[in-house]
């Protein structure tokens, strides 16, 4: 029994660069998080030889929650249940979506083989092995629990039509699912756990959730060793210290912030001593050299880069997890102009917009981009 609901997503929006100078400070991304601890109640979700998915998944939940509270207490945080209660599948996409998340965690556990091990996280999408689509199947199988046995669900489409749909449709949040599910993964690898990896799937939950959306398989409790690390205080910890890590790290990449820049000088880059800035032309891509760009729009399919959506700016198109994405701007080892220039953006209604960068061609890591371009 492993998850519902898990959206991630893509960035959206995108528009043409106005040469308006912007006086106002940043506001936050993400303003509001959603915790969804898996099953609860009368659904136990799978189980292990003394323990089981629900009590596992709430635990961390709740961890997670209070070291988001406790380090971010502007950023509102939800959950779906924090007690042992049975909430509906489409009742916990709505709590999200009332809520108006800026991200949505669903928290889970997986069953197999004894033999199986590792932890996992979902975005919406097709499953590309029989095991990944037994998850969801299984995942889906809690609506039977439901008072009406599942009646309202009866003429839901998840057939892979209605999938691809729905992901285009969500494309918007797509590549912020993925952006935050790939760190992750990256931070239980840190933790010793094996990376079964980012992965797609069709959750039924997700079609319904409107925000950025991963669900995340802490490992299988059918394994006797991952089990005694999920069921135990210390283990739980580390898994939602984990998360709390990719948190921060997705958080940072998302605005456009430094890591180990402080709050005070980060909120200088904005104000009115700084001018606005215009992109400025690539002309080359001289080797080793980081050039930072405001990402707009993803899309499935190909983009004109005369399309009325990009308002007349000068895109920049760039392909990467077989998705069309969209940047505007060019500074060349200048993180700071970009980031005011994602700021401009923003204000001009792209509220998605966030800095990328870039090195011999190949799109980095920014925390990396930000650090070369300071040598």
């Amino acid at each position: 029994m492993t998850c519902i609901l898990l959206f991630v997503a893509l960035y959206a929006g995108g528009k043409t660069f106005a040469q308006t100078t912007t006086t106002t400070t940043e506001r936050p991304t993400i303003k509001t998080i959603v915790i969804d601890a898996g099953h609860g109640g009368k659904d136990p979700g799978c189980h292990g030889a003394v323990d089981n998915e629900k009590h596992v998944c709430l635990n961390i939940a709740l961890k997670l929650g209070d070291m988001i509270k406790k380090k971010y207490p502007g950023i509102k945080v939800v959950y779906t249940r924090d007690k042992d209660v049975f909430v509906e599948l489409d009742e916990r996409a709505n709590i999200a979506n009332k809520a108006k998340a800026d991200l949505f965690i669903c928290i889970h556990a997986n069953s197999a083989s004894p033999a199986a091990y590792g932890a996992e996280t979902y975005v919406l999408g097709l499953h590309r092995t029989e095991s990944q689509k037994a998850i969801a199947e299984r995942e889906n199988s809690t609506i039977y629990l439901e008072d009406d046995k599942g009646e309202k669900y009866k003429d839901f489409d998840m057939s892979p039509d209605a999938i691809i749909a729905r992901q285009l449709q969500l494309s918007l949040f797509l590549d912020q699912s993925i952006l935050f599910a790939d760190n992750l993964q990256k931070e239980f690898k840190k933790l010793g756990r094996y990376d079964r990896g980012v992965k797609q799937a069709g959750f039924l939950v997700l079609y319904k959730t409107t925000m950025p959306s991963v669900l995340i398989e802490t490992g299988f409790l059918t394994n006797p060793a991952e089990e005694k690390f999920l069921a135990d205080t210390t283990g739980q910890r580390k898994m939602a210290t984990a998360m709390f890590s990719a948190f921060e790290t997705y958080k940072n990449e998302l605005e456009g912030i430094d890591g180990k820049t402080t709050e005070s000088s980060s909120q200088s880059t904005n104000s009115s001593s700084n001018p606005t800035v215009s992109p400025t032309v690539e002309n080359s891509l001289d080797k080793d050299k980081v050039i930072f760009r405001v990402q707009i729009e993803t899309s499935e399919t190909k983009i004109a880069s005369t399309a009325p959506k990009f308002k007349g700016l000068a895109v920049f198109e760039y392909r990467q997890d077989n998705l069309y994405k969209y940047t505007a701007g060019s500074f060349e080892n200048d993180f700071k102009a970009a980031n005011n220039y994602k700021n401009e953006l923003r204000e001009q209604g792209f509220q998605h917009a966030f800095v990328v960068a870039f090195q011999n061609g190949e799109r980095i890591n920014l925390e990396k981009a930000i650090k070369l371009a300071e040598k």
